[in-house]
């Protein structure tokens, strides 16, 4: 069949790809959350997330990594990436629980949401970040509550509809004991990534989230670094320095929900027809 050949190719570039960032990230003087980060997503999108690592990320020359990582769209890129990949830890253990149970569409949303966003936030954002905020994870937890809630937001309106196609059309994509299950995933994936890029760059236009970082221990005593024209983190920051209203945000959060809505309702139409 086609589809076997898409899918051998499509792994098979996938552990070439994972390889190949998981050896050559280790020189980049970027932070090692964001480090981790790519490797998954390398490994959720395959050749896509190399390429995103070495268009990016990766630093071209010797000493130019802040000025490399500087420009708005990759410290977009940074943010978005660091979403997906810890989204995509739970999304993913959702989608296998959910399958295993049998669980009906409904349900199934709930719990892959639930673990991606428990994860997403409490361990990917919260806990691997708490050191910008002042090494307080409870300040953590409340300062990147909205922005991982908008976000994931968007990346699940932009993964739903994209998994039930994909299941609708293979039938072997509702289990997780066969390929099909995780290719469509990863496709999955990709495009939620790509719906919730446009919602990281507000979010870091608003220095609501962090972009791409630089760390370069032997000149700064492993602090972290951002890129020269980043605004900050609202983990650097105090509550009255982030540049955003209330009404804003609101407005934002309330796009994001809307958008998920749609997500679900696409979603559950598609597998109503197939």
């Amino acid at each position: 069949m086609v589809l076997d050949g898409v899918m051998l190719l499509w792994f098979s570039l996938t552990v070439i790809a994972v390889a190949f960032v998981a050896v050559d990230i280790r020189s980049t003087p970027e932070s090692g959350i964001l480090k981790l980060g790519f490797v998954l997503v390398t490994a959720y999108t395959g050749p896509f997330g190399a390429f995103l690592y070495v268009l990016g990320c990766r630093e071209p020359l010797p000493g130019l990594h802040e000025q490399y990582t500087a420009a708005r769209w990759r410290q977009v890129l940074g943010s978005t990436m660091h979403c997906v990949a810890g989204d995509g830890v739970g999304i993913l253990a959702g989608a296998a629980i959910a399958s295993y149970l049998a669980l009906p569409q409904s349900p199934d949303i709930v719990v892959e949401y639930a673990l991606g966003f428990g994860f997403g936030w409490t361990i990917f954002q919260a806990l691997f970040m708490r050191d910008m905020a002042g090494g307080s994870y409870r300040r953590a937890l409340r300062s990147t509550f909205l922005p991982e809630f908008a976000s994931m937001n968007m990346l699940m309106a932009g993964m739903l509809p994209i998994a039930a196609l994909g299941r609708t059309a293979i039938a072997a994509a509702r289990t997780p004991l066969h390929p099909q299950f995780w290719f469509v995933m990863s496709i999955a994936l990709l495009g939620g990534f790509l719906v919730a890029y446009p919602v990281n760059w507000w979010l870091v236009a608003r220095g609501l989230k962090h972009g791409m970082m630089t760390v370069r221990p032997e000149a700064s005593g492993h602090a972290f670094h951002e890129g020269a024209h980043t605004v900050p983190s609202p983990l650097q920051s105090d509550r009255h320095e982030t540049r955003v209203s209330r009404t804003e945000t609101a407005w934002v959060m309330l796009l994001s929900i809307a958008f998920l809505a749609a997500g679900i309702a696409l979603s559950s139409l598609i597998a109503q027809i197939g």
